[in-house]
């Protein structure tokens, strides 16, 4: 229930008449039974409004809070009521005081003249507080139901945000935009073992190369992957016709194994032509590479190369320290393993080529017309000057699909040959993701085995001495891996193994590669570097000692076997911590399924004995070599 107090204010001629004393008692009388009046109102509207706001209780949440009314202002200097520094309500119930003392003649229940009866429900223009369960408009916007200009001040509803919906929910797949060309390759069998086409139904290949091909067992295009041939042939087949020897051909590979391997498969195929073929890596000196590739003459410096195989480091250095060295006359630029040839553009090769295969002598030249351009948009005044392209060839057989890293190669209306899916996407894992993309061997059969640490070397032991495997290739993720496994190999006995790491020298791993393919090891340890193109002939096990982080490793090492459509089987050791992750990726991958293939401890009891005895051999041996480097 809330008070109303009115303060009115007498005429003058009414407070002469009356004198000072009857003045105020007629103000007083006349202030008490307005108030009555206005206190038994209250009361009827709140007993009408307390069912109305017992159901809306009830509908409403009881979090509801009722916002909180404006602090009353206080006094400014402790003014007195009335006084013109008091606040305006308090100025006003002074007065009303000082008007009630004053007079009270006014019979109780009549109003007075000189105010205006209220309807019930309306508030009186000059009360300073409501009535209880009522709210001021100006303080809450929850304004009591009836009364036309409260709600014309509330105005219409406004939505609210709805809050909730927090569970967890799967984030929608973005989806990438890749550039046509990698959206849509051109796809290729991939079926190595039928409808392949035989050597007779291509005439265009020339006489001699098909004879090559047949000499060494070759009878269809062509067996295994076939990356190597894919452009050996061609640019072979291209450059017949050629009459002074420049350099036309480039091929740039990461490891010198990978080029010796290259130039060895280009010599097979230009032994009857008039081609050749200089290998620049590193393994002979700069002088001796030099001398394959250029001779001084009396007017000048003379080719002595058509096609050069090398690696990055070692072909910069002759394009900035070999006279005569000209990239010029280059047709085709091979970039074999391009995805570890992107990811070592910080030597900044490449730029280093293509200025030198884009180089003007002289502008003032009158064959500078002549001169080869960088690819630009085709338009006629671009055409009208015909000039030779230089064509970029890309091989891998895990190109990455990521735009970005593909803008480096600094590519020309490309297109793309693949053997795996049509639609592809972005990789990450790296940077890369590998959904579905990677093609494996027909003839491979995928196994996982679940261990503990100290067990992988026994479970590598049973896989080699109890399942008769003559070739076994073993993959480590470092070189401390690979030499540890291999002392302890060593030390247990009964196997015939190697070490293939970076610890010996071009020279050793190429005779350790052969003895290994003519079967005279039986177990080769080896980190990634065999696991790149390599292509070691009969390896019928690949074990993933330790495994593999990313899918393109791991698609580059079981690769190494089942080759040319043979079978072969793949052997993955997973901790318990890593076979979830593991398969998840292969399986997001559209890989095939690995099947399980359980060790029980019963199966490795036996080779326990000889095990304990190795593993104190290896202790002894890790001691000395460190005594031996530390001498």
């Amino acid at each position: 229930m809330a008070l109303f107090y009115v303060a009115r204010y007498p005429g003058p001629d009414a407070a002469a008449a009356a004198g000072p004393e009857g003045a105020e008692a007629g103000a007083h009388g006349r202030a008490r039974a307005l108030l009555e009046r206005l206190q038994s109102r209250a009361r009827e509207r709140q007993q009408q409004r307390e069912p109305a706001q017992t159901e809306a209780a009830a509908s409403t949440e009881p979090a509801t809070r009722r916002r909180r009314r404006p602090r009353r202002r206080r006094r400014v200097n402790d003014a007195e009521p009335g006084s013109p520094e008091a606040p305006q309500g308090k100025r006003r119930k002074a007065d009303g005081e000082d008007a009630g003392a004053e007079s009270n003649e006014e019979a109780p229940g009549e109003p007075s003249a000189g105010s205006s009866e209220e309807a019930p429900g309306e508030p009186s223009a000059g009360s300073s507080e409501e009535a209880p369960g009522e709210r001021s408009t100006s303080a809450s916007a929850e304004a009591a139901p009836d009364g036309p200009a409260l709600e014309e001040a509330a105005g219409p509803l406004v939505p609210g945000l709805v809050l909730g919906g927090f569970g967890k929910r799967k984030a929608p797949k973005v989806q990438p935009f890749l550039p046509r060309w990698l959206a849509e390759p051109n796809c290729v069998r991939r079926n190595v073992t039928e409808d392949l086409v035989p050597i007779e139904d291509i005439p265009d290949v020339h006489p001699d190369l098909q004879k090559q091909l047949r000499a060494h067992g070759i009878s269809s295009y062509f067996p295994g992957s076939g990356k190597t041939l894919a452009f050996v042939i061609p640019v072979v087949q291209a450059l017949l016709s050629r009459v002074v020897c420049h350099i036309r051909a480039l091929v740039v590979l990461p490891t010198k194994e990978l080029a010796q391997q290259v130039s060895k498969v280009f010599n097979i195929y230009t032994d009857a032509t008039p081609l050749r073929v200089s290998l620049v890596t590193g393994q002979k000196s700069l002088a001796k590479e030099q001398e394959s590739l250029v001779q001084k003459t009396a007017d000048g410096y003379r080719c002595l190369a058509d096609i050069v195989v090398a690696t990055p480091g070692r072909l910069v250095d002759h394009i900035d320290q070999t006279p005569g060295f000209s990239l010029q006359q280059l047709r085709f630029l091979i970039i074999d393993e391009a995805d570890r040839m992107i990811d070592s553009m910080h030597q900044s090769w490449l730029p280093r080529v293509v200025a030198a295969a884009f180089q003007s002598e002289d502008p003032a030249d009158p064959c500078a017309l002549l001169q080869r351009r960088q690819a630009q948009a085709v338009t006629a005044a671009s055409t009208c000057c015909p000039q030779m392209p230089l064509q970029k060839l890309l091989f891998s057989a895990t190109l990455t699909q990521n735009p970005e890293k593909l803008q480096q190669l600094g590519l020309h209306q490309p297109r793309l040959f693949s053997t795996g899916l049509a639609h592809r996407g972005l990789e990450d894992t790296d940077g890369d993701g590998d959904s579905g993309k990677y093609a494996f061997p027909v003839g491979l059969t995928h196994h996982y085995v679940p261990c503990s640490l100290s067990s992988k070397p026994l479970v590598v032991l049973h896989l080699v001495l109890e399942m008769g495997f003559s070739r076994v290739l073993c993959f480590t993720n470092s070189r401390e891996n690979s030499h540890r496994l291999f002392l302890l190999v060593q030390a247990f006995g009964g196997v015939d193994v190697a070490e293939f790491s970076s610890r010996y020298g071009p020279g050793q791993r190429r005779m350790i590669l052969k003895q290994f393919e003519q079967g005279k090891i039986q177990l080769l340890i080896s980190t990634d570097a065999t696991a790149r193109g390599i292509d070691v002939q009969g390896v019928e096990l690949v074990v993933n000692y330790d495994a593999p982080q990313y899918l393109r490793t791991y698609v580059h090492r079981v690769g190494r076997t089942a080759r040319a459509g043979k079978t072969g089987q793949a052997f993955t050791l997973l901790l318990k911590v890593q076979e979830r992750r593991f398969l998840r990726m292969l399986t997001e991958a559209g890989a095939p399924e690995l099947q399980r293939h359980e060790l029980s401890s019963k199966l490795l009891q036996p080779l326990v004995p000889r095990y304990e005895e190795a593993l104190s051999q290896l202790e002894e041996s890790v001691k000395e070599e460190r005594k031996q480097r530390a001498a």
